[in-house]
C-alpha cells in the first residue's frame, strides 16, 4: 500500500517570492481535475483528516494538492505567536500564487481546480475564489470560517458546499450568516452527530462522500487551456 502511494504522490516545492512552499501531489490515472487544499490554523499537509479526505478523492479520479501554506520559517514563528494563522489575506494570495503556479505545470494545466477549505482555511478557500472566479470551478469548506473572508463573500461566483458539524453550534450559525451574504450557488450541509474536528465513527467519511459529490458533479471532465497562462 505504501509503495502505491509513493507511485501516485510526488512532493513539490511552490516558489513564492524568494521562498517556496512544500506540497504533496497526487495524481491518479486520468484525472478529471484537481483539488488544492487549504489547511485549518496550526495545521499543515500533514493533517490526518485532510489527508484521509485527498485519498477519497483520488480514488474518485481527482487530483489533489495538500500544501503548506507558510513556509518552515513562518511555521516555525506561528507555532510560537499564531501571528500567521489568522492573516486570511496572506493565506488567500497564496492559495492564488499556487493556482497559478497549477496552470503552468504540464500535469495540471489542463484540469479544472477545486479548494477545499478546512476551519480557518475556508474562509482563505472563499477569498481566493472571489480572486479568482474563472479558475476556481467548486469550493468545498469543511467546519469552516467564512465570516473571515468578510466582504470577499458577495463575489464568490464558484459553486460552494459548507460541511459543519451538526453539533458545532457556533459554527453553523457563522456558516449560515455567512451563506445569506453569498450570491452563488451555496449548500450548507451538516453531519448529524458531529463536533468541530469530525472525529465521531464515520464522520470524517460522510465528509469524504459530500466533498467528493460535489467536485465531480461541479468539476468538468476536461477544461481547454487557458489563453495567456
Amino acid at each position: 500500500m505504501d509503495s502505491e502511494r509513493q507511485e501516485r504522490t510526488a512532493a513539490v516545492r511552490v516558489p513564492i517570492a524568494d521562498q517556496e512552499l512544500r506540497g504533496d501531489l497526487g495524481i491518479p490515472a486520468h484525472p478529471r481535475g484537481i483539488v488544492l487544499f487549504a489547511h485549518g490554523s496550526g495545521s499543515s499537509r500533514h493533517s490526518r483528516r485532510n489527508q484521509y479526505v485527498a485519498r477519497v478523492l483520488e480514488r474518485r479520479g481527482l487530483a489533489t494538492l495538500l500544501i503548506d501554506l507558510l513556509t518552515a520559517d513562518e511555521e516555525a514563528i506561528d507555532e510560537q505567536t499564531a501571528e500567521y494563522r489568522f492573516d486570511i489575506d496572506m493565506l488567500a494570495e497564496r492559495l492564488v500564487a499556487v493556482v497559478d503556479w497549477l496552470r503552468r505545470q504540464a500535469a495540471t494545466k489542463s484540469l479544472p481546480i477545486g479548494l477545499f477549505g478546512a476551519s480557518t482555511g475556508g474562509g482563505a478557500a472563499l477569498v481566493a475564489a472571489a480572486a479568482r472566479p474563472h479558475d476556481i470551478a467548486a469550493v468545498v469548506s469543511r467546519g469552516g470560517r467564512p465570516d473571515l473572508a468578510a466582504a470577499a463573500l458577495p463575489r464568490v461566483t464558484s459553486p460552494t458546499l459548507l460541511i459543519v458539524g451538526g453539533r458545532d453550534t457556533d459554527v453553523i450559525e457563522v456558516n449560515r450568516h455567512a451563506r445569506r451574504q453569498m450570491r452563488g450557488e451555496v449548500v450548507l450541509d451538516l453531519v448529524p452527530g458531529a463536533t468541530h474536528l469530525f472525529e465521531e465513527p464515520g464522520a470524517l467519511e460522510h465528509v469524504a462522500e459530500l466533498a467528493g459529490d460535489w467536485f465531480t458533479q461541479h468539476l468538468p471532465p476536461t477544461l481547454a487551456p487557458l489563453a495567456g497562462r
